[in-house]
């Protein structure tokens, strides 16, 4: 978003807030009157496509046959640049639901009210870190968690079985096994025809750098470090990072461990190459279980917990926040909207009520993923999320800094024979602190 946008949408958002239970009254940089009710139902929109949008309205639904509560709600697929329009009618719906990343954007631009996490009904039912990723730079709460979930990874058991081989347990069994399903027909036709990994190597919206992060962490890297009081620095050039990127890099190097086009692959071209039989490992989202079970069958591919690297066995953990836009006036049919979306029978419904799940594991402590779906595989997500994961930072705005690793990572992976591991590293921490600078979030 050009600094432009910025200046302007600041302008357009020091809009009214109302005080209520659940809000403490203000929003970052406002300072005039309340906004008032405008008698309308509240207006909640969502980032989701057809299928999720039809799940969150018949939540909604159940919400109103019990609250009365009448609820205007759209799914919108490009929720950011709807958002953009809105804020500078300075008119922004009253509830978005959206990704937890997207806090320290949306607190930038002057979106968000703050919240106090203490009048939320149940909020002790949601863990204190969950909370603490619901923070901005300056430690207020600007968001509710909602649904969490983690990479998971995926393999063709069929084929795994077929070729005699274990459970990989470290990266360097997953590294064999991606190479064993390349070179050694595990779907048994005769032809050379699959592939070890599916890997989003593209740029287009951080892709590669959002895929690789999992596997960098298991080695002890990072991208940035955490220097407290809500300040970073950059951290790509360590060893540890470069341990992990060069792990990676050997697995676009190794002919047949990726799929074909992996460097310009985004999610939507790669998914498919494991949804059709053309790889045999892939690590993903849980979302992509429903869809896995009916193109592949349920039995022919497990969900394990993640192979360690030299350090442990971390994966991204990603989900989604309730926020509370800068221009809500509507404190009472919000609490109870948000005390809903956080509770046993929210939490479920978010669940179990329509094809699509849009709460994957479940923050409320109250509720168990596997119980619910009834399958033992969401025990595995949910104990990764638990013992095993971790959030990109939520304060800042984390987008451009996804970006630029995945172009640095692209970049030293699609050049086989240069030893640039080192210097691209280097390259991508001067991009991340000037990035932090321009947040003013550098340490």
């Amino acid at each position: 978003m050009d600094s432009k946008f910025k200046s302007r949408s600041r302008v357009a958002l020091a809009v009214t807030v109302a005080s209520a239970a659940v809000l403490t009254g203000c929003s970052a940089g406002s300072s005039v009157p309340a906004a008032t009710d405008d008698g309308q139902p509240i207006e909640v929109w969502a980032r989701a496509g057809t299928d999720a949008a039809t799940t969150y309205a018949a939540l909604f639904k159940e919400f109103t046959a019990k609250t009365g509560v009448q609820v205007n709600f759209q799914g919108v697929p490009d929720l950011d640049q709807q958002l953009q329009t809105r804020a500078a009618s300075k008119d922004l719906p009253d509830i978005v639901i959206n990704d937890s990343a997207a806090l320290g954007n949306y607190t930038a631009q002057g979106y968000l009210q703050k919240l106090d996490k203490s009048t939320v009904t149940g909020n002790d039912k949601i863990s204190d870190s969950l909370w603490d990723e619901a923070k901005g730079l300056d430690g207020a709460t600007y968001g509710v968690p909602f649904s969490r979930q983690t990479m998971v990874t995926l393999i063709r058991k069929d084929w795994r079985e077929k070729l005699g081989l274990p459970v990989p347990k470290t990266q360097e069994d997953l590294a064999a096994l991606a190479a064993a399903f390349a070179t050694k027909d595990p779907d048994g036709n005769g032809q050379a025809d699959t592939y070890g990994m599916t890997v989003p190597g593209s740029t287009e919206r951080g892709y590669l750098g959002w895929w690789a992060s999992s596997y960098i962490w298991q080695d002890g890297g990072s991208y940035l470090k955490d220097e407290g009081d809500g300040k970073y620095a950059a951290s790509a050039s360590s060893a540890e990072t470069e341990k992990g990127v060069t792990w990676i890099k050997q697995q676009f190097c190794t002919p047949g461990n990726t799929q074909p086009g992996a460097l310009t692959a985004a999610t939507s071209v790669a998914s498919p190459f494991f949804q059709t039989g053309k790889t045999g490992i892939i690590l993903t989202g849980p979302y992509n279980l429903a869809s896995f079970d009916t193109a592949l069958g349920k039995d022919t591919y497990e969900v394990i917990e993640a192979p360690k690297g030299s350090a442990d066995n971390t994966v991204l953990a990603e989900g989604e926040n309730i926020y509370v836009t800068a221009s809500n006036g509507k404190p009472d049919q919000t609490k109870k909207v948000i005390d809903y979306l956080v509770s046993p029978d929210g939490q479920k419904a978010g669940m179990t009520a329509g094809k699509q799940p849009i709460v994957r594991v479940p923050v409320n402590a109250d509720v168990d993923a596997a119980t619910v779906y009834n399958d033992p595989r969401w025990g595995v997500v949910q104990d990764a999320l638990k013992d095993s994961s971790k959030a990109f930072p939520s304060a800042i705005n984390f987008v451009p800094i996804k970006q630029a690793a995945a172009e640095a990572l692209n970049k030293i992976v699609s050049d086989c024979g240069a030893d640039n591991v080192a210097s691209g590293l280097k390259a991508l921490d001067t991009a991340i602190n000037d990035e932090l600078t321009s947040q003013n979030a550098k340490s």
